[in-house]
């Protein structure tokens, strides 16, 4: 069965803890136990447990549907893009021009006009966060962070680590934030600068803020572009909207500073990585010369994996803008036929508009959020829908969790307003 324990006691064994271990002592000739078990045999292992694992995974935005088999040589070298990737350095094994490739196609997906714009790509999503609010908080030292509580962790530790004045304001039932809360926040404060953060897709409910209702505030409160600074967070969601019929415009021709997007959600790669993009007169602010590289320290990281660069050139390239537009359709529809067979099995769902991703009632069963691997939140969990996600894996991850629940019952909601009571809202609009 789909999800169950594929591995032998053995294989469990060659990857535990006590099997991988890594002695610190020279080899005495009395090998023990661990010892015995060899570096292949804990690989097979390993890639055994990773297939079983991966066939079952819902709860996290991961497109494992990319084959990177032409690119499996170049992990021999060592590719560093040292410093900016506008800028060489000494260093002349790197992926520079398949960084900046890549930085251009999103540039022109978001309408940033030629030659204003600046970027790299991430280690992830949250790198391009960290990068984005610290430009911001450069251009107004003085300002306030606004964004609502439903963000992704990451804004809130950028926050922390930049030591900015952060207001964390509620959101409606849906996810979005709460725009009547968030235009009295920001008139109490017209005297201080606004930094926004605007989510394309909230973490847990796949809720997007609506931009033109920000500008709209900003307009009605006459705060002057000069002294307001957004970011876009759209980890998952800002690789999509550009795809999807009748949605918002989320581009550079709108008032906005930056927007980050990771590069193993939606597209696919083996390994973290994503792309910050900010408009060029902000990266000086940030910009210092280091003599060391012959280049200059515009990025977070100082090392940056130039083989994710490459992994996501590949990507690009391969899929082009008709794989990708496939690749969104799929999830879009195919969260909705989720959506629709756990309403048909009495289960408590919603999906927000323009989302890939389902919320739905906690599964009382460990075992079964466990087994996939499903994100959760006190008594509300998840699906996100990958392109890897089927309607025969839906029809599986249904009947199995129709199952647990006629087993162990159903979770009742924590409080009046807990997550999976504010399901029930009509916000949501409706569940089919």
């Amino acid at each position: 069965m789909e999800g169950s324990n594929i591995l032998s006691p053995e294989e469990e064994y060659n990857i535990s803890p006590e099997s991988v271990r890594i002695t610190g002592r020279e080899d005495d000739g009395n090998k023990n136990d661990v010892d015995d078990v060899s570096e292949t045999d804990i690989l097979h292992a390993y890639d055994k447990y990773l297939q079983q694992r991966s066939s079952v995974h819902f709860g996290y935005p991961y497109n494992l549907m990319y084959d990177h088999s032409e690119l499996f040589n170049f992990m021999k070298y060592s590719i560093n893009n040292l410093g900016d990737p506008y800028v060489p350095s000494n260093y002349s094994v790197h992926s520079r021009q398949f960084e900046c490739a890549v930085i251009d196609f999103f540039a022109e997906l978001w309408k940033a006009d030629k030659d204003s714009y600046w970027g790299y790509v991430t280690t992830s999503g949250t790198e391009g966060n960290l990068h984005a609010i610290l430009v911001a908080r450069e251009c107004h030292p003085d300002g306030i962070l606004y964004t609502s509580n439903e963000t992704h962790y990451s804004i809130f530790k950028a926050a922390r680590y930049y030591r900015m004045d952060l207001r964390s304001i509620p959101t409606l039932p849906m996810g979005e934030i709460n725009y009547d809360l968030l235009e009295k926040e920001l008139d109490e404060n017209r005297h201080l600068p606004a930094i926004i953060n605007v989510n394309i897709g909230t973490t847990v409910k796949g809720a997007i803020d609506n931009l033109d209702r920000i500008l709209e505030i900003l307009t009605r409160l006459e705060i002057p572009r000069e002294r307001y600074h957004i970011h876009c967070d759209g980890a998952l969601f800002a690789l999509m909207m550009p795809f999807i019929n009748d949605a918002p415009e989320v581009s550079f021709q709108r008032p906005i500073d930056s927007i980050a997007v990771s590069g193993h959600k939606m597209l696919g790669c083996p390994m973290p990585c994503g792309v910050t993009l900010t408009r060029k007169e902000h990266i000086k602010k940030v910009e210092h010369n280091i003599e060391y590289l012959n280049s200059v320290d515009t990025t977070i990281m100082g090392s940056r994996n130039g083989q994710s660069a490459l992994y996501m050139w590949y990507s690009l390239r391969k899929k082009g803008l008709k794989g990708i537009q496939r690749d969104v359709e799929h999830c879009i529809d195919t969260a909705r036929y989720l959506r629709d067979k756990l309403s048909h099995a009495g289960i408590t769902c919603r999906l927000n508009d323009l989302s890939s991703t389902v919320v739905l009632e906690r599964p009382i069963d460990d075992a079964f959020i466990k087994r996939w691997q499903l994100a959760c939140e006190e008594d509300i969990a998840h699906v996100v829908v990958m392109p890897n996600v089927t309607e025969n894996k839906i029809d599986l991850f249904v009947e199995q969790l129709s199952k647990s629940i006629n087993a162990n019952g159903r979770i009742k909601p924590m409080r009046n307003n807990s997550p999976l009571t504010l399901l029930e809202c009509d916000s949501w609009g409706s569940a089919y």
